[in-house]
């Protein structure tokens, strides 16, 4: 069965009853319909309550999958089934994987939140509404400029792009402003797909509205043409800029199949920005449930790396436990087998794979100081000597290891990993967490730290020009800010083909941006592109509703 057929099996429950079983009451939900909601998460605010968060993880991704999302959402169930007090907290999908290759992100099978098609499709138009802010900064910036450019704005200097949340490379450089004086100042420019906009990676990092509004301000639209530099409050823009975030800063509430409470917000993709849902979700969460099963974008390397060391780091929080998800297929596609032959016992390709999984484990434990608890997302294709040596290297490695089948199971299929999670977190001790570097040393020390600590790289070469950007960026006060890598998902390296535990290699930084909005400083390692273009066969040629509105092909 396909995942909208699995979802039509079931009867959901009222969203005001999800919203009582962690103890919101219906009076702060603003209801999109029958089954989701946005929480007013400053009347939570001042609950004293915390509750233990869970991040969940994974090896680099590969042709095979992993099923970071579906994990979680069947641990978060198996952990309720288990008579926890649980929520989660995850990432919106964006409309450019859902019609592109990816896909959605409301997990798989039995372990989906719901209702999938709305989640994956409009939801309740946080994205559309981020978009708009950005494009409203971009067309003041324009604008300012057609009148008289009190702000003397250079053109050239403009670093603010245009938004759509669509894969679209035609969009990626264009020229604007062309026909005539009345139509604008030409100029070349470009869109960045919405999850890469700085307007969504501030929204995920903002407490409140006071503090968007400071964020918002503070954002880098550009330079004049004596190079001073151009923020968002110079526009005068900031409040009608909140004035569209206003609903959208608000956290979603959903359901599993299982019933479990989610709080689905917001998401910036981990290989350009931090990819992790908004910090006030994670909080609500945290304030209402005992346990908050979170997850971060792609590898650990990208994502749980980010997680710790931005979002962790600026909203003064940190995961008691770290699940890393793994599936033998994976592991055998970074052993080098071919997609086609994943399915096919393979014992040495498996044991060759497994340095991708120690390289992970040995980060979160020696580097950030937290306990990983590995879970094998199970195929059918898996055999019992496959799972006996994955089960053996974990136990070789100190490490907890689980079986997870939520994807054909639910949470009944994830009991095992729900109570390897609850032992460690029973002795977890978070005085012992750590970021990989501290806020106090260079911008350029920060990028080396990741790379040597996180990747294993023997050194980071800054192409010519860039040391002098970072050196600007430290002048201008930008030092104490974190670093946010952008690099390939598929390696620890910056080439997506060196799978595995490369060994062996220099990171290459070929340029930085500040984030000023967002709080961080982005370091571009490889090519990595800000807006993504479609397949050959794009899942939107899959996707048809009926005449009585029912929607088929979406996954």
């Amino acid at each position: 069965m396909t995942d909208l057929e699995i979802e039509s099996r079931y009867q959901f429950r009222e969203i005001d009853e999800i919203a009582r079983i962690i103890g919101i009451p219906s009076d702060l939900l603003e209801n999109y319909g029958r089954f989701k909601a946005k929480v007013d998460y400053q009347q939570l605010e001042s609950r004293g309550k915390s509750g233990k968060l869970v991040l969940v993880t994974a090896i680099n991704p590969t042709p095979a999958g992993e099923g970071k999302t579906t994990v979680s959402i069947g641990l978060a169930d198996a952990l309720k089934l288990r008579g926890k007090k649980v929520a989660l907290a995850l990432r919106e999908p964006s409309l450019g994987p859902v019609f592109g290759m990816k896909g959605g992100a409301t997990g798989g099978g039995f372990s989906q939140v719901v209702p999938m098609e709305d989640i994956n499709l409009h939801f309740t138009g946080d994205f559309h509404a981020v978009t708009t802010a950005n494009n409203l900064i971009a067309a003041l910036i324009d604008n300012s400029i057609q009148q008289g450019n009190p702000l003397n704005i250079d053109p050239r200097k403009i670093t603010f792009r245009r938004c759509l949340d669509m894969n679209d490379r035609q969009l990626r450089f264009i020229v604007s402003g062309l026909g005539g004086k009345a139509n604008g100042s030409p100029r070349e420019e470009g869109f960045d797909i919405t999850s890469a906009s700085e307007i969504m990676a501030t929204m995920c990092l903002a407490m409140n509205i006071s503090d968007l509004k400071k964020r918002i301000g503070r954002i880098i639209v550009g330079r004049t043409y004596d190079n001073r530099l151009v923020r968002v409050s110079d526009l005068g823009a900031v409040g009608a800029v909140c004035a569209v975030l206003r609903d959208a800063l608000k956290p979603n509430l959903v359901q599993t199949l299982g019933g479990t409470p989610a709080f689905i917000h917001l998401g910036p993709f981990a290989n350009i920005a931090h990819g992790c849902n908004s910090v006030i979700a994670t909080r609500t969460a945290l304030k209402v449930a005992d346990i908050v099963v979170t997850e971060a974008g792609f590898g650990a390397d990208l994502g749980a790396e980010k997680f710790i060391d931005i979002k962790c780091r600026l909203a003064s929080m940190m995961p008691s436990c770290i699940v890393l998800v793994a599936s033998i297929r994976a592991l055998k596609s970074h052993g080098g087998l071919k997609k086609e032959d994943l399915s096919i016992e393979n014992i040495n390709a498996l044991k060759k794979g497994l340095s991708n999984l120690e390289h992970h484990v040995r980060n979160i434990r020696d580097v950030w100081h937290i306990r990983p608890v590995v879970a094998i997302n199970e195929f059918t294709s898996d055999t019992e000597d496959e799972i006996k040596v994955l089960k053996e290297f974990c136990a070789d490695l100190g490490v907890k290891v689980a079986l997870a089948n939520v994807w054909a199971k639910g949470g009944e299929g994830g009991l095992e990993l729900a109570d390897a999670v609850s032992e460690e977190l029973e002795t977890a001790d978070l005085s012992l967490a750590s970021f990989t570097y501290p806020d106090s040393i260079s911008i350029k020390d920060k990028i080396i730290a990741v790379a040597s600590r996180i990747y294993g790289a023997d050194g980071v070469t800054f192409l010519p020009g860039v040391l002098k950007e970072i050196r600007k960026a430290e002048d201008e006060g930008y030092m104490d800010y974190p670093v946010c890598i952008a690099k390939t998902q598929y390696s620890f390296s910056d080439d997506p083909k060196k799978i595995g535990s490369p060994s062996g290699f220099n990171i290459t930084i070929r340029g930085i941006k500040v984030s000023a909005g967002a709080g961080f400083i982005v370091a571009y390692a490889g090519d990595i592109m800000t807006m993504p273009g479609l397949p050959k066969v794009p899942a939107a040629n899959m996707i048809d509703i009926a005449d009585d509105g029912r929607i088929s092909g979406l996954f």
